[in-house]
């Protein structure tokens, strides 16, 4: 049995000997409304999504007055008023977690206080996202890890050292983690991907579980670190890339979501193996590679030279191409026609 590491989250196996899961980030992109988060709830559905994520806000617990003053970077009011503005509140958000598993999907959500990790306590949600800006935030990451459902963590914006800090946080409550390389610009240019820090974080946590949280405008991130291991793959979604929510510019829709759940796992199969023949491929030896025979007819007593043999397809002769210099100079033990195949009891050893 493979000793890779895995998380379970309801059932469901995740790590490298299983295929790749795909988070469905509905996040905000509802922007507060319960009818547009079931909306593409039914999206995620029809794509062939396992989990939805959301995004637990409740802004007085999460953010002091002065984030009435702060601004990201791809918004023209503040943080506090976004919040405010997308935030469920906690009936709303326990009918999406009820809608979503009533599709046979898990529901899962980034708390982003106390209060919200409380709350997602009081639905018994099967695990937490934790998100890059609370990576660092140490004592929130204890009261969930008390909780002791499996946790995945995203890493953007922080070093190998402070993930270390928090996985200690995890393993002292034998917390299961996994992490998520990601880089935190909506959209993320994709020299910034960075797959080099992805593999140090597996490299830093080869006990963990790892993965990417995305925020290009395709696929192709999340495609290419499926070949190179990762067993996570998030990125933010939408039921129509024309709504006006938050992250729907680095948001994946139906399609493109139904594209990434099968494309990952046709990656998926085709990782790992040896450089060696596979036993599929005998079919193919048999015409493909070149064995010796002879292109002259020869006599009993006559030297093998390359006059009178030589190599050629099929491969179904009983001497590879790659032994014909041990078989010049040999003397023929018995009459051989034309385009003959050699065997070794053709010659004197």
């Amino acid at each position: 049995m493979s000793s890779n590491p895995y998380i379970e989250i309801s059932g469901r196996k995740i790590g490298r000997d299983f295929p790749p899961i795909v988070i469905a980030e509905i996040g905000i992109n509802h922007e507060g409304s319960i009818e547009v988060a079931k909306e593409m709830v039914d999206a995620a559905h029809r794509a062939g999504a396992e989990i939805v994520k959301h995004q637990t806000h409740i802004v007085e617990d999460e953010m002091s007055k002065a984030a009435k003053e702060v601004i990201p970077g791809n918004a023209d009011i503040s943080i506090y008023d976004i919040m405010e503005r997308c935030a469920l509140d906690e009936a709303d958000e326990l009918e999406l977690k009820t809608y979503v598993e009533s599709k046979g999907m898990i529901f899962i959500s980034t708390p982003f206080s106390r209060a919200a990790s409380e709350r997602l306590e009081r639905f018994n949600v099967p695990a937490y996202k934790i998100g890059s800006g609370e990576c660092n935030n140490y004592p929130l990451l204890d009261h969930i890890a008390k909780f002791g459902k499996p946790v995945i963590m995203s890493t953007g914006m922080n070093t190998i050292e402070s993930v270390r800090k928090a996985v200690a946080v995890f393993k002292s409550h034998n917390t299961p983690v996994a992490l998520l390389h990601t880089t935190n610009l909506y959209p993320t240019p994709t020299h910034l991907v960075r797959y080099g820090a992805m593999m140090e974080l597996h490299q830093a946590f080869p006990d963990q579980v790892f993965g990417l949280s995305d925020h290009t405008l395709n696929n192709n991130a999340c495609l290419g670190s499926v070949a190179l291991g990762a067993s996570i793959l998030e990125r933010h979604f939408t039921d129509h890339m024309s709504r006006k929510g938050p992250d729907i510019v680095c948001s994946m829709d139906e399609n493109s979501c139904a594209e990434l759940i099968k494309s990952s796992q046709e990656i998926w199969t085709m990782r790992g193996g040896t450089k060696e023949p596979a036993k599929e491929e005998k079919v193919t030896i048999d015409f493909a590679f070149a064995t010796v025979c002879t292109i002259k007819p020869i006599k009993v007593g006559d030297k093998l030279t390359k006059d009178n043999i030589w190599v050629k397809r099929p491969g179904t002769g009983k001497i590879l191409a790659e032994y014909f210099n041990d078989v010049l100079g040999k003397t023929s033990v018995r009459d051989i026609e034309e385009g003959e195949h050699l065997d070794y009891k053709d010659f004197e050893k």
